[in-house]
Parts: structure tokens; C-alpha cells; sequence
């Protein structure tokens, strides 16, 4: 887990995949946190991405390596936790986020990945996958 959380901060646009009905749904994403040894997303509760992510917490994210040459795919089910910890934690390791939400304004929401199986993939060599 803590390689994939290294990727996805050096590589920081992502971007997550979910459902809408039968329609799949495709965003990026820019902020991720590690708290309590789990790996975090975040985002708006008014947003259609919480809605899909609620009614189905099945997601999967990608994002390519600045070099290029490699990247990273991780399937998992996401995981509300309403904790005001886990949203402060989330907004002391991402600042920018305080632009748009604070821990206790009813908005901001924080999910972690659980049952992740992350894929590595490069141009030069053979897929690795890590769980978590």
C-alpha cells in the first residue's frame, strides 16, 4: 500500500472510475492520504461521484508515471468513514483541499480502499500486483 500511496502522490492526477446505473463514469481525482494504515479518498457528498460510489462502492483508478512509461490501476470497494479524524487528516496532508471543505462543514467526505488490488504495469516489463 505505501508504494501505490508513493505512485499516486508523485503521479498526482488519478483518475477514478464508478457506476452510474449501467453507465460507467470516469473523473479525475488529485488528493490521497495514508491514516491508520489505510489509503484515503476524498470527496463532496453532493457530488454525483459520492452518489455512484454509495449505491455501488466497487471503483477503479489509473494513472500514468511522469516517465511515461509505466502505471498503476487499483480495483477496490471504497468505505465511508464519517470520522472528523479521518477528515482532518485528509485536509493536513492535502492544504489545498481547505479551499473547498473543512472537517466539520457536512460536505467533505473521506473513503478508504479496502479489498485493493493494485496492478503495476510498465512498457519494460511484467505486470506486478500488490493487495491490500
Amino acid at each position: 500500500m505505501d508504494e501505490v500511496y508513493k505512485f499516486l502522490k508523485e503521479n498526482p492526477i488519478f483518475y477514478v472510475a464508478t457506476m452510474d446505473g449501467d453507465q460507467p463514469r470516469v473523473r479525475p481525482f488529485g488528493v490521497v492520504a495514508l491514516f491508520e494504515g489505510r489509503l484515503y479518498l476524498q470527496t463532496g457528498n453532493v457530488k454525483p461521484v459520492f452518489k455512484q460510489m454509495t449505491a455501488n462502492p466497487k471503483i477503479e483508478l489509473c494513472t500514468m508515471g511522469k516517465d511515461g512509461t509505466s502505471w498503476l490501476r487499483v480495483a477496490a470497494e471504497v468505505v465511508l468513514d464519517p470520522r472528523v479524524e479521518a477528515r482532518r487528516h485528509m485536509l493536513e496532508e492535502n492544504p489545498t483541499l481547505r479551499r473547498l471543505y473543512s472537517e466539520d462543514d457536512g460536505v467533505g467526505e473521506v473513503l478508504w480502499l479496502k479489498n485493493a488490488t493494485a496492478t503495476f504495469y510498465s512498457f519494460e516489463g511484467e505486470p506486478r500486483v500488490v493487495k491490500f
